[in-house]
């Protein structure tokens, strides 16, 4: 047993106890009396020269990320830090979301990878053998690109816009939420729904490309394309986050690590189903919008993504914040 395990062995009990000490008091430590708020007192001074030891020695471990969290939440049910304060949407969009996103960026790191292999695998595949594209858009479709005619150009005349935007936001939650919940099957559906996504993307590209119709299906998803490609990634990471603590969590207790993925795998999923309405509304009015120049449509793709993405990770977001 080396010194980590050691610590690790002896010191945990303190740690259990320290956390279902916190949860037995609830939010505001109301029902805590005189010898529990003593007891709860000594057990936090412990963390913190646990957490202060555990950074020294062996920072970045399962120890030292759950001694950080113990530290901090004792810090703010005992400073009282919580009493008075309003948490509505504005903290959860303004804190949470962000703490949040920032926790699973390694993991979103690797689904985009998985994401773009998928796309090249798809593009190389549908070169080789096109009728794999053609799987995924069907033979009606095909025989329009033969054509000149993208399918597309039937949604905004077949349906109207307010139909087919409710529509699109339907599916695009759809796709997300089961992105997300594929992570209760250790991550596996989740990787699915990426290399599905992916393929597809890679094929249906491939695709036009062969039919010399890539520029018309570029400017179809200039406006909606990145977000919505960028949500599903992240809502897929959000799986994957779940599913790792499942069948790999660290050296903390199972329980606690698959809490803690649950807890934060769901905050992201719920920080990106506003956006998804967004998209919806874009993908029925704009997307198919013949009127519409296709670098207006580019700027409001690019935008989207990028405002997305600033209100996700926060750079005003502060490690004190948190």
């Amino acid at each position: 047993m080396n010194g980590y395990q050691r610590f690790v062995a002896g010191r945990e009990p303190v740690w259990d106890a320290f956390e279902q000490s916190l949860e037995k008091a609830g939010p505001k430590l109301r029902r805590v009396g005189y010898e529990d708020l003593e007891q709860l007192s000594f057990r936090y001074r412990q963390i913190l020269h646990d957490h202060a030891l555990a950074a020294q020695r062996f920072p970045e471990t399962g120890a030292a990320r759950r001694l950080r969290r113990l530290a901090l939440e004792g810090t703010r049910r005992l400073a009282g830090e919580n009493r008075g304060r309003r948490r509505g949407l504005g903290h959860f969009f303004a804190q949470r979301f962000p703490r949040a996103f920032r926790a699973q960026a390694g993991t979103t790191a690797v689904a985009v990878i998985i994401f773009l292999g998928a796309v090249a695998l798809g593009l190389i595949a549908a070169a080789a053998r096109p009728e794999l594209g053609v799987a995924f858009v069907g033979e009606e479709a095909r025989q329009g690109l033969a054509e000149g005619e993208l399918w597309t150009e039937a949604l905004g005349t077949t349906v109207p816009s307010s139909t087919a935007s409710s529509e699109i936001a339907t599916n695009n939650m759809s796709v997300a939420m089961t992105a997300w919940a594929g992570g209760a099957l250790a991550g596996l559906l989740s990787l699915y729904i990426l290399l599905l996504n992916g393929v597809m993307l890679g094929a249906v590209l491939s695709l036009t490309m062969h039919y010399a119709m890539a520029g018309q299906l570029f400017e179809f998803i200039a406006a909606h394309g990145p977000l919505e490609l960028t949500l599903i990634v992240v809502s897929a990471a959000a799986g994957l986050t779940l599913g790792k603590a499942l069948v790999a969590a660290d050296d903390r207790p199972r329980g606690v690590a698959l809490a803690d993925a649950a807890r934060s795998s769901l905050t992201v999923m719920l920080g990106c189903l506003p956006w998804l309405l967004v998209l919806g509304v874009v993908e029925g009015y704009i997307s198919p919008a013949p009127g519409v120049p296709a670098v207006v449509k580019t700027a409001v793709g690019l935008s989207l993504q990028g405002i997305f993405l600033i209100l996700a990770w926060n750079p005003w977001l502060k490690e004190a914040d948190s």
